[in-house]
């Protein structure tokens, strides 16, 4: 089961690595990961979502989390009411007869052509994963040139 963890840090050369490095250490699988500063320049939020099995493998990451110096604060959303959302741009192959088929299927997701240029359009869509995964479907009739995903982030509410 993918959980998604939030890890404020501080925002220090090395930190990132040293996170990662303690899930590989451990053989756990990150998803996802997203990281940014807050509006604090010297605190950094990431958001990752991680393979764990069980409550116990959960309860171990969040614990090895906390025992690192830099990390101010973790939090589990697996049992919290938060909102999750995911970036991607898309290329497909485009022509001017499938803007209406185009802009009728983003009538229905928080998507818009950014650009267009020749034969191909690049999509920029936000929403939460199973959106995504929907929309990524409708899109794939006009055939997917390359996609990029930010990963899950998450706000707790």
């Amino acid at each position: 089961m993918k959980h998604t963890i939030s890890v404020l840090v501080e925002n220090k050369f090395g930190v990132l690595a040293r996170i990662a490095g303690l899930f590989s250490a451990r053989g756990y699988n990150i998803a996802s990961l997203a990281v940014s500063e807050t509006l604090d320049p010297d605190i950094s939020y990431m958001t990752i979502v991680v393979e764990a099995e069980d409550e116990k493998i959960l309860e171990q990451i969040k614990k090895q989390l906390n025992k690192l110096i830099d990390v101010i604060t973790v939090t589990d959303f697996t049992k919290k009411e938060h909102t999750e959302r995911e970036l991607i741009l898309v290329k497909v192959n485009y022509s001017s007869k499938d803007k209406v088929k185009l802009e009728s299927i983003f009538n229905k997701y928080l998507g818009k052509i950014i650009q267009h240029k020749g034969d191909s359009a690049i999509i920029e869509a936000v929403g939460e994963q199973a959106q995504i995964k929907q929309l990524l479907q409708e899109l794939s009739q006009f055939g997917i040139k390359e996609l990029i995903r930010t990963g899950r982030v998450a706000m707790a509410h």
